[in-house]
């Protein structure tokens, strides 16, 4: 027998902060927004479709938890700024808003490049920033999670400019995580396969395609928006305290080869 005390377990619950999610309307928002709720946390679901977020919120808090919703257009730098600046800080913030406009290299049109990079790294880069802010203004000790892709990490045809964003947002996290540790907050990304949502589903519904991802998928499967919820908890709370700069890469084995 020892008398040396057991170590405890650090809590992945979330009682008392406030998180805030974009893209929270569908999808993995969605699903990180029931993740993080469910968890303890009162959650800022944000979108452009105003519809879309006061529903998910409403069946959130119809469930018992702690929701509210945000209808605004993330890539208007200013407006998401000023929402940003006239609320709480934000405890917890997943940086989900994203598109994909995929097409062969030599077919990509100037409109999809600056589509895609508006949203997924302009918007996402100073959103980051706005949150980040009101975090240092208030001393909060925070977690932003910025949703990335495997597509960060490798290529894949028909996907250059996707890859260039997600690889853009990769390298900005790091760097981020770098500029906000000495103020107690961390940045990891999260780095999913392709997984079953509406943006997926058009390019999922051709059947070729479907094979040539699941021949990619070592485990042989699609992976589902509750694949990611379990990493979107741990990372927004006390479990991960010591990560940061880093990427949890949720992709069923595709980049290990």
């Amino acid at each position: 027998m020892t008398d040396k005390p057991l170590p405890s377990t650090p809590s992945f619950r979330l009682e008392g902060r406030r998180a805030l999610v974009t893209g929270g309307g569908r999808g993995i928002g969605h699903a990180a927004s029931v993740a993080l709720a469910e968890a303890g946390a009162h959650v800022t679901l944000c979108a452009r479709t105003a519809s879309d977020v006061e529903h998910a919120a409403a069946a959130i808090r119809d469930r018992g938890f702690h929701a509210d919703a945000l209808a605004l257009d993330v890539t208007d730098v200013d407006a998401f700024r000023k929402a940003i600046d006239n609320r709480a800080p934000y405890d917890v913030f997943v940086n989900n808003a994203g598109t994909n406009r995929p097409n062969p290299f030599l077919d990509v049109p100037v409109e999809d490049f600056d589509v895609v990079m508006n949203l997924n790294v302009r918007a996402a880069y100073f959103a980051a920033q706005s949150v980040a802010r009101r975090m240092v203004e208030s001393g909060t000790r925070g977690s932003i999670i910025n949703m990335s892709s495997q597509m960060g990490h490798v290529g894949g045809p028909n996907r250059t400019l996707y890859c260039a964003s997600k690889w853009a947002m990769e390298g900005f996290s790091k760097a981020m995580a770098l500029d906000l540790a000495s103020h107690g907050i961390r940045v990891n990304t999260i780095c999913p396969t392709f997984i079953e949502t509406p943006m997926t589903q058009p390019f999922l519904e051709n059947e070729a395609f479907k094979q040539s991802v699941l021949a990619k998928i070592k485990l042989g499967r699609l992976g589902t928006v509750s694949d990611l919820m379990g990493a979107i908890v741990f990372l927004a709370g006390d479990a991960s305290s010591l990560m940061t700069g880093s990427s949890l890469v949720i992709d069923g084995g595709w980049t290990a080869e």
